[in-house]
C-alpha cells in the first residue's frame, strides 16, 4: 500500500466550472480518510482525478513517491469501487474476480490464490458460482470490493458505495468496510454524502464545499471544534443551532452575550483576546449543538425563554423545536433541542432553556471559528 498526496489540485471544466480549488493533503498509507460533503462539492472529482479518469488543470498527484499526473489509469494501481457495482452480469462472482487478474495476465496458481483470500476475506466463498443477478445488494457490493481488493491496489477508492442500499444493510456493509480496512491495512478514500458514514468510517475526515476543503481532522474535533459555520451547520444530525448574536460588557465588566431578546454571560476565556477585541458590539454568529440545552426551572434567570413549536419522541431521545423571541425572519431565534428520554414538554408549552456557556461555539461575520483551538 502507499501514501497519496494532493498538492495545490485545482480542476476547471469547460465554461468555468471550478469543480476544486487548491486542494493539498496527504493520505497516509493505510489510512481510512473520508471525504464528505453536499452533492456537487467535487468529493467524486477527487476519486476521477486520483484514479486517472480526469486530469487536473493545476497541481500535482502522488502516490507513494510517484508522481502520477501523466500516468495512465492502469499505470497508477488504484483499484474503484462505485455506488452502482459495475459487475460483470453474465460472469459468476469468481469470474468477477478473476477478470482483473486475467487482464494483468497473471498466473492460474496466483489468480486463484487472490481469489480464494478475497473470498474468505469477505465471507463469500458460498457464492463464487453465483451470478450477480441472484445477490443481495449488500452481498454485489461485496464483491465489487473484493474484486478491486484482488487486485491489491497501492490505494482503494470508494465512490458513494453503500448509496444503492437499504438503511439496514448499509449499516452492517459500512461495518465491513471498516473491519476489512483495519485487517488488511488498505490505504482506503472513501466519498460520501452522508456524515453518519464520514463520522464513523473516517480515521480522518475531510469536509469540502464548493470545491475547497474546508477542515480536515478527526470525526470528534470535526464535531467539537468545527472552522467555520458551514462545518457547524453541515456536520451533525439534527445540525448547529447558529445564532445571530453580539458580545458586550455589562456594567459590572463581564462579558455577555445578547441572543435575540435575551442577554446571558459568558466565559472571556472561550475567545481569543485579539478577536474578542475585534468583535465586541459586533454582529457575529453563536453556535449551539442540539445536546447542549437541558431544560431549567421556569423561574431560572441564565437561561433562554422559549415556546415549544413541535415536539418529536424518538424513544430513546426527544427533539424539541422551539422559538425564542428577537430579530429574524420570522420574528425570532429558531432552535432544536435534544433532550434524552421521553420529555415531558408540550406543543405551545413556554419554557426555559439552559446550557453550558463553555458549549457555545463563536463564529465571526465571515464565519471563521473563534475559538481557541479551532482549526
Amino acid at each position: 500500500m502507499s501514501s497519496v498526496e494532493f498538492r495545490g489540485i485545482e480542476k476547471l471544466y469547460p465554461g468555468g466550472t471550478r469543480a476544486l480549488a487548491d486542494l493539498s493533503l496527504r493520505v497516509e498509507d493505510g489510512e481510512l480518510l473520508v471525504f464528505v460533503g453536499p452533492s456537487g462539492c467535487g468529493k467524486s472529482t477527487v476519486l476521477r482525478l486520483l484514479a486517472g479518469l480526469e486530469a487536473p488543470s493545476r497541481g500535482t498527484l502522488w502516490i507513494g513517491e510517484t508522481l502520477v499526473n501523466h500516468l495512465s489509469p492502469q499505470e497508477r494501481n488504484v483499484a474503484m469501487v462505485f455506488q452502482d457495482y459495475a459487475l460483470y452480469p453474465y460472469l459468476s462472482v469468481r469470474g468477477n474476480l478473476e477478470f482483473p487478474l486475467k487482464m494483468r495476465k497473471l498466473t492460474r496458481a496466483e489468480i486463484a490464490r487472490r481469489v480464494s483470500w478475497a473470498a474468505e476475506v469477505l465471507a463469500m466463498e458460498e457464492w463464487l458460482d453465483r451470478l450477480p443477478r441472484h445477490l443481495s445488494g449488500g452481498q454485489r457490493q461485496r464483491v465489487a470490493m473484493g474484486r478491486a481488493l484482488v487486485r491489491e491496489p497501492a490505494a482503494f477508492l470508494l465512490d458513494e458505495p453503500l448509496s444503492n442500499l437499504d438503511a439496514r444493510t448499509r449499516v452492517r456493509v459500512r461495518d465491513e468496510i471498516a473491519d476489512l480496512q483495519r485487517r488488511t491495512g488498505t490505504t482506503m478514500i472513501y466519498v460520501t454524502h452522508d456524515q453518519a458514514e464520514a463520522m464513523t468510517l473516517g480515521q480522518r475526515v475531510a469536509v469540502l464545499e464548493d470545491g475547497r476543503l474546508q477542515q480536515l481532522g478527526s470525526a470528534r474535533e470535526i464535531y467539537q471544534r468545527p472552522a467555520n459555520t458551514f462545518v457547524a451547520g453541515f456536520v451533525g444530525t439534527p445540525p448547529m443551532n447558529l445564532l445571530p448574536a453580539r458580545l458586550a460588557p455589562d456594567a459590572a465588566g463581564r462579558i455577555r452575550i445578547t441572543l435575540g431578546e435575551q442577554s446571558l454571560p459568558i466565559e472571556p476565556a472561550r475567545i481569543p483576546p485579539a478577536a474578542l477585541e475585534e468583535c465586541l458590539g459586533k454582529p457575529i454568529t453563536a453556535g449551539l449543538r442540539p445536546e447542549a440545552f437541558r431544560l431549567a426551572e421556569p423561574a431560572a434567570s441564565e437561561a433562554l425563554a422559549a415556546i415549544v413549536q413541535q415536539v418529536e419522541y424518538l424513544g430513546h431521545e426527544t427533539l424539541l423545536f422551539a422559538h425564542a423571541p428577537g430579530p429574524g425572519p420570522d420574528g425570532g431565534l429558531a432552535l432544536v433541542v435534544r433532550l434524552p428520554g421521553v420529555c415531558g414538554a408540550a406543543k405551545g408549552e413556554r419554557v426555559k432553556l439552559a446550557f453550558d456557556p463553555c458549549e457555545i461555539h463563536l463564529f465571526d461575520a465571515g464565519g471563521r471559528a473563534l475559538q481557541p483551538g479551532a482549526q
